[in-house]
């Protein structure tokens, strides 16, 4: 087979194996009756030490993000948190990159969820979008808690201004905690391909935190806005920002270029060029156990939980069609608003954007009023 990333004898095995799925049940030894419970006893004390990681003394703040569970941005975050020593910390957070996914779900197919490692904090990575993961927490199917006081999500990469908050997932994360009536805030780091450094996640961290503080101490005095959300764009150069200013979201956009990309330059297309069909069967076991584990989690909890598998949407199959492919990039664009209220123009002059965000797409003057209050009050 040529042009086949993986071996014919492997390509063959696997083949056979999807054939008899579902028809062969394979025997059990005392072997894998060992490593099952192995498996068993190492869920149990991972379950253990995170209830033990609670206390229900302490408010809960739900951290998330959109770059991924092990993202710099996100464990800045966490471990500022954790240092602090007053919160529970609880984090559930996408296993890899879900940027640009706006206010997507996961619908129809089963999610992983998987426990992680975050000192400090109840952590989990889920194979789901940042906005499945705010609502798999609220849900109250996976945390001991049934509410946390705030939500968290950031630190992200990349500004999210004017129109791109539509398709920004770190803002969407944070909408979706508004829409289930919980208090929220998404923070994002102006990245300089080139200029910015690992280390600016911190510093964004550490001159964003009065204002997390600020926020945290009027949601438990029952005072912090209730019908927005606040989204808070850091400078390229965090430390050397020009302080806190209100912002009205712009209509900037940045410009999507759309890239063909040859089948041979394609990783994930070329590895299954000449297998047709292949592809989708192996995302399809890949379903199953994602499905299985996911049960496997929501059955561990102590609350009684309706599971109903889910092995996902299969595609067309069709060997015939030719196929194209296509990457997508994004490109800044120009703006020649001169309004230095708006939340682009006062991130290039240098100071942390903090914008109001709405249920409603239209941003009613008691919102923004009251916005304008608790910010001046807050810092």
């Amino acid at each position: 087979m040529k042009n086949n990333l993986f071996p014919p004898g492997l390509v063959s095995n696997l083949q056979d194996v999807l054939k008899k799925k579902g028809n062969n049940v394979p025997e059990k030894n005392d072997e894998d009756d060992d490593d099952a419970n192995k498996l068993n006893e190492k869920k149990e004390d991972e379950e253990s030490s995170a209830t033990e990681d609670y206390d229900p003394s302490k408010p809960v703040i739900f951290v998330t993000n959109s770059e991924g569970v092990d993202s710099p941005g996100l464990t800045s975050l966490v471990e500022a948190l954790v240092d602090e020593g007053l919160y529970n910390i609880s984090v559930c957070a996408p296993q890899l990159d879900k940027s640009f996914s706006g206010h997507s779900f996961t619908y129809q197919e089963s999610i992983s969820v998987s426990s992680a490692e975050i000192k400090g904090a109840i952590a989990y990575e889920v194979s789901g979008t940042p906005v499945d993961c705010v609502s798999l927490a609220l849900s109250g199917a996976l945390f001991a808690w049934s509410k946390p006081l705030l939500v968290i999500v950031g630190v992200n990469k990349g500004p999210s201004c004017g129109n791109d908050m539509f398709s920004s997932s770190a803002v969407a994360g944070a909408r979706q905690a508004l829409i289930s009536g919980v208090p929220s805030l998404s923070i994002s780091l102006n990245w300089k391909i080139g200029e910015s450094q690992e280390s600016y996640f911190k510093d964004a961290v550490s001159v964003c935190l009065p204002l997390i503080k600020a926020a945290i101490r009027d949601v438990e005095k029952g005072v912090f806005l209730k019908s927005s959300s606040l989204h808070i764009t850091v400078p390229a150069s965090p430390t050397e920002n020009k302080g806190f200013k209100l912002t009205k979201q712009s209509l900037w956009r940045s410009k999507p270029i759309w890239q063909a990309i040859a089948a041979n330059r394609n990783p994930s297309a070329a590895r299954f060029a000449n297998q047709p069909g292949m592809g989708l069967q192996f995302a399809q076991l890949g379903r199953d156990a994602s499905a299985a584990a996911a049960a496997r989690r929501l059955n561990s909890q102590q609350k009684s939980v309706e599971v109903v598998e889910s092995v996902g949407v299969s595609g067309k199959v069709d060997p015939t069609r030719k196929v194209k492919y296509f990457r997508l990039e994004f490109q800044d664009s120009n703006q020649d608003d001169a309004d230095d209220n708006l939340d682009f123009r006062a991130l290039e002059n240098g100071f942390i954007s903090v914008t109001p965000i709405s249920i409603s797409q239209l941003m009613e003057p008691d919102i923004e009023k009251a916005a304008s209050e608790w910010i001046s009050d807050a810092i």
